[in-house]
Formats: C-alpha cells, sequence, structure tokens
C-alpha cells in the first residue's frame, strides 16, 4: 500500500511508544480548541446503505461469496479518505448486487477519540447500525486527537440514522459485547500482520482470508483482488 496510517504491532515496544505520543499530545495541545466537526447530514449515508443487510460489523448478505474485512481506525484520514471516495463505489459495484459481503475491524492505535468512536460504533452495530455510524463518522472526521469524538457529536450522529436509539448504544458502549469485538477486531489484526490502516484482507466467505495489497486508495485498485476471488 502506498499510502496509509502507519499501525505497527511490536508488543510492549509499542504500547511505550504510544504512551509517549499520546503524552506529547496531551501536554501540547493544551491551548488548543476542539477541532469541529463538519455538520451532520444522514442523507448520504441513508441513501448509501438503504435496504442493504447489516448484522453487527457486517454489511452485506451472508451469503455472497466474497467476504472483504477493513482494518481502520475511525481517526485515522487515509480511512476517511478512502470511506469518502472509493467505498461508496464498493457498496454500488459488489455488496448491493450481493457478490461481497464487508466487515469492519476497528482499532484505537492514534488516541483517546479512536475508542470513544470505535466503542459507539460497534455499540451501534447491535442495532444493525454500525455501518450507518461509521459512514457519518469518517463524513464528519475532524484533526486527530482533537477532542472532535464529543457526547454532544455522537448524539448528532445518532439523531442522523433513522430508527436509532442513541441511549440504548451509550448504554452499550462499555459492555462485554463491545469489549469482545474490539478485542477481535486487534486479534485479527495481530494474526494477519496489519502494519498501516486502511488495510484489507479478503477470501471466499467461510474460508481463510489475506491481506490485499493495494497500490492507491481507491476502488480501482481492490476490484482485481475481488473480481478475482469472484471468478472463483
Amino acid at each position: 500500500m502506498s499510502r496509509g496510517r502507519t499501525y505497527a504491532i511490536v508488543g510492549g515496544i509499542a504500547a511505550v511508544i504510544a504512551g509517549l505520543l499520546i503524552a506529547v499530545s496531551v501536554v501540547g495541545s493544551g491551548d488548543e480548541k476542539p477541532t469541529p466537526p463538519a455538520t451532520v447530514s444522514g442523507a448520504d449515508t441513508e441513501a448509501l446503505l438503504a435496504g442493504i443487510p447489516q448484522q453487527g460489523a457486517a454489511l452485506g448478505r451472508k451469503d455472497a461469496p466474497v467476504t472483504l474485512v477493513e482494518f481502520a481506525d475511525l481517526q485515522c484520514p487515509f480511512c476517511g479518505e478512502w470511506s469518502r471516495s472509493a467505498f461508496p463505489e464498493i457498496v454500488r459495484d459488489y455488496i448491493r448486487p450481493g457478490k461481497v459481503r464487508m466487515v469492519f475491524n476497528g482499532l484505537t492505535f492514534i488516541g483517546p477519540d479512536s475508542e470513544q468512536a470505535l466503542r459507539f460504533a460497534y455499540a451501534a452495530g447491535l442495532q444493525g447500525k454500525l455501518w450507518h455510524t461509521v459512514d457519518l463518522l469518517y463524513a464528519n472526521q475532524g484533526e486527530e486527537n482533537s477532542g472532535w469524538v464529543t457526547d454532544e457529536f455522537l448524539a448528532a450522529v445518532g439523531a442522523a440514522i433513522p430508527g436509532f436509539d442513541h441511549q440504548q448504544a451509550v448504554a452499550a458502549e462499555s459492555s462485554s459485547q463491545v469489549d469482545a469485538r474490539i478485542q477481535a477486531a486487534s486479534d485479527s489484526a495481530t494474526a494477519l500482520d496489519v502494519r498501516s490502516t486502511p488495510s484489507f484482507a479478503a477470501g471466499k466467505t467461510g474460508g481463510e482470508i489475506g491481506l490485499v495489497s493495494l497500490p492507491s486508495l481507491t476502488a480501482d485498485a481492490l476490484r482485481p483482488a475481488l473480481d478475482s476471488l469472484l471468478a472463483k
């Protein structure tokens, strides 16, 4: 992949480095105001996803022949770029027609806003609304670790999703189900040696998946891998 946010998984060393980076960020941002996200609007998201089944972190039909897994941090600007530009094409050409089922594996290596956003997204997944939430978070993404993921902002995101129970999602953020989903995503990233976000893995549904090397963050860069799997 030519572009992306590095995600090193090297045990204790990574933890120490991450802690230092977060500490520096907190110290250096004492006088900064949180970067406000753009105005939340659910119209485009609803049009994009309407009628497509969602089950937890998965988008698309259960019997789709190919599964695509995205590894992403909701604060990662490259992940946001991919979501806003390439994701609609993948939905239109592969997910909506029932060819591909897509699974979101969220990571939280950038900072506290990453975890707060991810917990809310996975809690929304318990209502079948994870992909609405993820799409809206990326559409309104703020600067990294600027404090943009506020309770008020998440409430506005929830209000923009038809049929979404915001209070139910807030209550579920610290649930064992959400904890387990975050751990499972982290374990999967470790097993596949994911080193940057966004990263993608794909395979026949029900079988093994493998990382897909992308030369660019475009839908066209992903098509050859999906088309090859669909042809098998």
